[in-house]
């Protein structure tokens, strides 16, 4: 699928394979989520625009290179979570905003009940976090409200993706690179991805 990334290294799929196991328990689970996300933010990043500088080590001047732009990280409560500290270690200087949503059980809709980000995004870097691209309800609601803040530039992380998903978020979004350790095969009647992992928060906080 165009603009969507795969992650195949081996110490990903690795981990999503302990994250789908249901013998794993909530303080597993949160481990090797975090552990995950972070070998995840390595290829999510990758394209990230840096401009060039000059340094002075210890001993001579020497050309490096900074980011151009500040990095916004934010995650979709509640599952989101689980994958901030870990990305926060590696980006210790990105701001953090925070997006709300539920889902209605029924229309399976995604509506906000939590807003917090920096006012104007059209100059940040953006990190969408959320374990799981289902319905794609949640991501295009979320995508809404970053672009009624001006982003351009966002890239969208999830561990696991349903196809019915990504194809809901390019209708709204076709451009927004999206990252994921997997497509799963489908959603269930109660728009669950198969096979999944189960609910990301309810096992993330075990309730």
């Amino acid at each position: 699928m165009k603009d969507v990334t795969v992650i195949s290294h081996p110490l990903v799929q690795h981990h999503l394979t302990r994250l789908r196991d249901k013998r794993t328990r909530p303080e597993e689970f949160r481990r090797v989520l975090g552990e995950v996300a972070a070998l995840m933010l390595y290829e999510a990043t990758r394209s990230l625009t840096v401009r060039s500088m000059a340094v002075q080590t210890p001993l001579a001047s020497a050309r490096g290179f900074r980011l151009q732009r500040e990095v916004v990280l934010v995650p979709v409560l509640r599952a989101g979570l689980g994958m901030l500290d870990s990305i926060l270690q590696l980006i210790p200087n990105a701001r953090v905003g925070f997006i709300g949503l539920k889902r209605e059980e029924t229309t399976l809709r995604a509506t906000s009940y939590h807003q917090s980000l920096p006012p104007d995004l059209k100059e940040f870097e953006v990190v969408l976090i959320d374990p799981m691209l289902a319905t794609g309800g949640s991501a295009v609601a979320a995508m809404d409200l970053l672009s009624d803040l001006g982003a351009r530039h966002v890239r969208l992380v999830n561990l696991v993706a349903a196809p019915e998903g990504i194809r809901h978020v390019r209708e709204h979004y076709p451009r927004l690179p999206i990252f994921t350790a997997a497509i799963d095969k489908k959603l269930n009647d109660r728009g669950y991805i198969l096979p999944g992992l189960g609910d990301a928060g309810d096992r993330l906080f075990g309730v």
